[in-house]
């Protein structure tokens, strides 16, 4: 068979069907034989390296990606989808420049929050300061605040500063209005009228460890004031004070109480509980022992000791007591006569006097 074409002579394409059978082998690329002349869509098996992609006809699906998840903090976020919590994330010079910011349980170091970078309302549940702070707008704080430093003035907080519960550490000045519906304890802290510039409302407990000046207006709904063993609600009036001890006092007019012993007979124990002035009546022809209080140093109270009305003769000794040079008093006997004994105490013993003989 002659052959019409050779490749010396040949001036275009070789038809395959003019070629020797040997020209028509298959060529295998990855797991794919491809014809000389065939067309396919499809090699599998093949690995490309230093490949240039410079377009495509459909995206790449995430998963064909060697890496399809970013970590931001301690959150994985899959390429293509959406978060809204991204926890255990540090961020540095931040500015939010618009719309409300929620902040739960932020710990910073040191933060500027501005009207420029806050341009509403900062909600903060929960706060914690450890630097200073400088807060430019309104702040609601309705959690707890704790602060190592922080300086809240009319410059800083422009309106009032509503706080629940607030621990101030160190020195805190407030110069605009605050309104503190829960505790306040606070080691040092200063309230005049130049830092408060209306009224301190104080609904709940207030505890000052340290030194507190007020020279405006408090109002407080619940407090009060024990003087010696005495509890007086402010606003109260209480007509009786106890254990007070009160020194380098002028008193211009004074009672004494009088407690009425009533008639003894034997014996008696005399108690100054109730009072200093005591009355007692002796029974007719009777001798009475009085036993005597406990010698506190500084006690002082008189008897007055009388006779029954229409018979007399009644007698008495006392317990304990030292009487001067003269010796024990003799009981006026008299129906109806009177003797007045005083008594006072250094610690140790009891000391009597006695004036006699008065008619009641």
């Amino acid at each position: 068979m002659a052959v019409p074409y050779t490749f010396a002579s040949a001036t275009g394409s070789i038809p395959l069907s003019q070629l020797d059978a040997n020209f028509n082998t298959g060529i295998t690329i990855g797991n794919t034989s491809v014809l000389l002349g065939g067309t396919i869509s499809t090699i599998n098996n093949l690995s490309l390296s230093n490949v240039t992609i410079t377009s495509v006809n459909q995206a790449f699906p995430n998963g064909y990606l060697a890496n399809s998840n970013v970590v931001l903090g301690t959150t994985t976020l899959t390429l293509g989808s959406t978060v809204t919590t991204v926890d255990g994330l540090t961020l540095s010079n931040v500015t939010i420049a618009s719309g409300n910011v929620t902040i739960s349980n932020v710990t910073v170091s040191n933060f500027s929050a501005t009207t420029a970078n806050v341009s509403g309302t900062a909600n903060v549940s929960n706060l914690v300061v450890i630097g200073n702070a400088t807060v430019g707008g309104n702040v609601t704080i309705t959690g707890n605040v704790s602060a190592a430093k922080g300086t809240f003035t009319s410059a800083n907080v422009s309106g009032t500063a509503n706080v629940q519960i607030i621990a101030v550490t160190q020195n805190a000045t407030v110069a605009g209005n605050a309104t503190i519906t829960g505790n306040v304890s606070a080691a040092n802290g200063t309230f005049t009228s130049a830092n408060i510039t209306g009224v301190a409302n104080i609904t709940s407990n207030l505890i000052v460890g340290g030194n507190a000046t007020i020279l405006g207006n408090v109002t407080a709904l619940n407090g009060f004031v024990t003087i010696g063993n005495t509890t007086v609600g402010l606003g109260n009036t209480t007509a009786s004070v106890g254990n007070v001890t009160v020194a380098n006092t002028t008193v211009t007019n004074y009672t004494e109480t009088v407690v009425a012993i009533g008639t003894v007979t034997t014996t008696n124990t005399l108690s100054l509980t109730n009072g200093t002035v005591q009355t007692a009546t002796l029974t007719a022809s009777t001798a009475c022992t009085f036993t005597m209080p406990t010698a506190t140093a500084g006690k002082s109270f008189i008897l007055l000791l009388k006779q029954a009305a229409a018979t007399g003769n009644g007698t008495a000794t006392f317990t304990g007591v030292k009487w001067g040079s003269a010796g024990a008093p003799t009981i006026t006997a008299t129906a109806g006569k009177m003797d007045i004994l005083t008594f006072v105490a250094d610690g140790t013993n009891w000391y009597g006097s006695a004036a006699q003989g008065y008619t009641p």
